[in-house]
């Protein structure tokens, strides 16, 4: 009975070793280079990935769209900066075909950066711009959209939008050869 519980033990060890090393990590930075198969991007600072891209990869592209094509009922993933008054500033918005991941928290675990991802509840002219209130379970958030926040939605992507220069943010699990390999690729028009 022990050597039994031995190999049961030893075998979830190893699988969860194995669903360990499956573990998303978010990259987000400039395209490099796209030769196909493998993504190069420049993050912040000097790092730098180089990333599988096969077929199962999916890819959206951030098509830009007007901010009078943002109505009451949208979902919307908003990433705002902090202001001194502690009110916030969105400086992207970006348009949901389906609700995901509904909330509102830290962006890439900053103090000052906040992603909110809501229903719109309403949207009106401010003073510099407009004013969106957005909702989700268990809160509400108001947040100015300044003139120069960049505003799209997601529409499926292809693999010829993987250009140098392109803005990207995309999941990637490790290889057994220790490399990277893309689950979900968002990549916008180059700037």
């Amino acid at each position: 009975m022990k050597k039994r519980q031995c190999v049961i033990f030893a075998a979830m060890l190893s699988l969860a070793g194995v669903l360990n090393a499956q573990t998303p990590t978010r990259m987000r930075g400039v395209i490099e280079a796209f030769d196909g198969k493998e993504i190069s991007v420049q993050m912040t600072g000097d790092k730098s990935a180089k990333v599988q891209v096969d077929d199962k990869a999916a890819i959206v592209f951030t098509q830009p769209i007007e901010i009078s094509e943002i109505r009451a009922g949208d979902f919307v993933a908003v990433s705002s900066m902090k202001r001194d008054d502690e009110s916030l500033a969105a400086f992207e918005i970006r348009r949901f075909p389906k609700p995901s991941n509904p909330g509102h928290r830290p962006l890439d675990g900053r103090s000052d950066q906040t992603m909110t991802n809501a229903t719109v509840a309403t949207m009106v002219q401010a003073a510099n711009g407009h004013e969106l209130t957005v909702t989700y379970e268990g809160g509400t958030q108001k947040i100015v959209v300044p003139k120069n926040a960049s505003i799209s939605m997601l529409v499926p992507g292809e693999r010829s939008q993987l250009k140098s220069g392109a803005p990207v943010s995309l999941t990637a699990i490790p290889t057994a050869s220790g490399g990277w390999l893309a689950r979900n690729i968002q990549v916008g028009p180059r700037k």
